[in-house]
């Protein structure tokens, strides 16, 4: 029997000094022996077929792990920038807070807020009178009282109401109580003192 070399494929198969292949002889698990086999010329196992690799398809498998060439020197350049920007958010933050609770018009210089245009003042809201609050609470309420009585009316009259102008006949009385303790008339109009 001829040498045998240490050549062997992943499939098993090895080459002797000769050229040929073979299948070395093995043994079974209940003792007895395999012969040796040997393999044709120009055979290639499944197993020792190398598995085609499109280049293409495994560079799009790896494309988040390298990152983007170049880019590592841009980073530390990227964080002092960034930081540069978080501190003057900041500050024109507190100006604003600042600002605002002087009581004073606030102006920005930040174009995310105004437009491409500039400055813009943000106007401090006006005090607001009670009365002309209470004036025009009453002109509504009286605007619902004369809506809910042209209802009845219509009801009166033999015309049939949707459930929600129903709704408003009922609310009648509570109108007027609403107009009464506002201060003024069934009309909208400032009760005057009896003296």
């Amino acid at each position: 029997m001829p040498s045998k070399s240490d050549d062997s494929t992943r499939s098993g198969i090895k080459k002797l000094a000769t050229g040929e292949a073979v299948i070395p002889s093995s043994t079974r698990p209940d003792g007895s022996v395999r012969k040796e086999i040997k393999v044709k010329p120009g055979y290639k196992p499944p197993e020792d077929v190398e598995v085609y690799k499109n280049r293409t398809a495994a560079a799009w498998q790896n494309r988040g792990k390298g990152g983007v060439p170049g880019s590592e020197g841009l980073e530390s350049s990227n964080a002092l920038n960034a930081s540069a920007a978080a501190n003057k958010n900041a500050k024109r933050r507190e100006a604003r807070k600042k600002a605002a609770a002087n009581g004073d018009v606030v102006e920005t210089d930040d174009p995310v807020e105004n437009g491409a245009n500039g400055k813009v003042q943000e106007p401090i809201p006006e005090p607001v009178d009670p009365e002309v609050e209470k004036a025009k609470e009453a002109r509504k309420l009286a605007k619902k009282l004369r809506q809910a009585k042209e209802l009845k009316s219509k009801k009166e009259g033999g015309d049939s109401l949707l459930p929600e102008q129903f709704d408003k006949v009922i609310k009648i009385n509570e109108l007027v109580r609403q107009l009464d303790t506002l201060g003024f008339d069934i009309e909208g109009e400032k009760k005057v003192a009896d003296g």
